[in-house]
């Protein structure tokens, strides 16, 4: 078994072929040698069956011959055969036109001693020199010469099987060489067959191996549109599957480098101001009090910027990265909306933030919507004037957000979402530009939906739809 799943996948579909021909050629040869030699051996008794229909005189003649010592005599009908007639002790009597003697056994006896008579049993016997004869066996009654009844004796008759093996020898041949050829041509033909079927998976072997080598993630495997087969699946699987490798590649890579970017400015602000804190150190020239205490408030914001932004990837890398089952679990939708509201007080204590949220619950990562919600009540503190008004509702599963700030631009709405995208009016403003795009990517694994628009009279209106309900399955704890 190892020897045959250490060959090749064509080897092995022509071995399988080959055998399952084999069997069906075997099957079919023995099943046709089996009937034919039946056929032949219904011949032979029927033709036994006839002899026995010689003229009644004579058959008395030779049942008399082995109860008298009369001469031996001929049964015209029964030429070229074996003709015996035998005893209930087992002695035959051989007549003239016998063509040899066959051996009696003990069933024999046991047949004439039954006293069924004029009943043909049959079975295969042999002769004196070995030879193998067809053997039919006929119980008879005679009768004594005053016309009493006899003892049974029984009517041998045989035929040579020489001609019958000769022509079954000739058959089991003939069976042998076909089935040979057959096996042979369903080898060669599965062969072909396994080569035509498995072209496809060539294909799609050279161009995974492509891939392994250069990382080349742009091939494609030409498909048959039409096609709806295993092949076709699979190929279509296979350049589905590239593609949104290739996808993820090009997201990776558009991420390392806006992130690359964005920690530029923090980390060059950093250095700089560093590098005049040590310089004074060594030169011995100290900073005024109020500009050092300006360049360390600096390095702390940086510094707190810089952990902002860090915070951001990962949590923006979790998402991309998809939420594992064991942390999904149903939420409280108001009651997550609740926390980022009294994170969002604590950060404008300026502001009036009112609320009217309704029951609705949602499958989604508790910590993950929490922080989604408060990024986005975030940007409305931050871009509200102060004393200004925010208003959050929740009602039929709708979030939504308003602020009375300056409000997006119509040019600038398709772009929110964005990785490290930000307004050029809020490139002065604390932020890495990933809060909406974290917003987007949670709000989308929750399978529902996130859009900004512009408020009548001002300012900007976030609403997020989640799919749920007003109350929480039977099964919740």
């Amino acid at each position: 078994m190892r020897r045959f799943r250490s060959l090749p996948l064509r080897s092995r579909l022509a071995l399988l072929v080959a055998a399952a021909v084999a069997f069906g050629v075997a099957t079919v040869s023995v099943t046709c040698w089996f009937i034919v030699q039946g056929k032949l051996y219904e011949q032979v008794n029927s033709d036994l069956q006839r002899g026995v229909h010689a003229p009644e005189p004579e058959i008395v003649s030779a049942l008399n011959y082995c109860a008298k010592t009369t001469p031996n005599t001929n049964v015209p009908g029964l030429r070229n055969n074996y003709v015996q007639v035998v005893k209930e002790d087992g002695t035959a009597c051989t007549l003239d036109n016998s063509v040899g003697k066959i051996k009696v056994t003990r069933s024999d006896r046991d047949v004439i001693k039954s006293g069924a008579l004029n009943k043909s049993y049959f079975r295969e016997g042999t002769d004196e020199d070995g030879n193998a004869v067809r053997v039919m066996l006929r119980p008879l009654a005679t009768a004594t010469a005053d016309g009493q009844p006899g003892p049974n004796v029984g009517l041998m008759i045989g035929v040579s099987l020489k001609g019958t093996q000769s022509t079954l020898n000739d058959l089991a041949l003939v069976l042998l060489l076909v089935s040979g050829i057959g096996v042979v041509g369903a080898g060669a033909a599965g062969l072909w067959v396994a080569r035509a079927g498995l072209r496809p998976v060539d294909k799609l072997t050279d161009a995974v191996e492509h891939v392994a080598r250069t990382e080349d993630l742009t091939i494609r495997i030409p498909v048959d549109e039409e096609s709806d087969d295993e092949i076709a699946r699979l190929s279509r699987s296979f350049n589905s599957m590239t593609a949104s490798l290739a996808s993820s590649r090009e997201v990776q890579q558009q991420l390392i480098a806006d992130a690359g970017h964005e920690l530029r400015t923090p980390l060059t602000s950093l250095r700089t101001n560093i590098e005049l804190l040590t310089r004074s150190e060594e030169i011995g020239r100290p900073i005024p009090p109020a500009d050092r205490k300006a360049l360390l408030a600096s390095v702390t914001a940086q510094m707190t910027e810089l952990a902002a932004l860090i915070g951001d990837l990962q949590t923006l890398s979790r998402s991309d990265a998809g939420h594992p089952a064991d942390r999904v679990e149903v939420v409280a939708l108001q009651d997550a909306v609740e926390a980022a509201l009294r994170r969002a007080r604590l950060r404008g204590p300026e502001l009036t933030i009112t609320a009217d949220l309704e029951p609705w619950f949602v499958r989604a990562e508790p910590s993950a919507l929490e922080r989604a919600i408060v990024n986005i009540l975030d940007n409305a503190v931050k871009f509200s004037p102060a004393g200004g008004t925010i208003d959050v509702r929740l009602k039929n599963g709708e979030l939504t957000v308003r602020d009375h700030g300056p409000g997006i631009p119509g040019d600038e709405l398709p772009h929110v979402f964005d990785r490290f995208w930000r307004s050029p009016d809020a490139r002065a403003l604390p932020g890495s530009g990933l809060g909406l795009s974290i917003v987007a990517r949670t709000v989308q694994q929750c399978g529902g939906e996130v859009a900004l628009h512009p408020a009548e009279g001002g300012g900007t209106i976030a609403a997020v739809r989640l799919p749920g309900a007003p109350t929480a399955p039977p099964d919740t704890p």
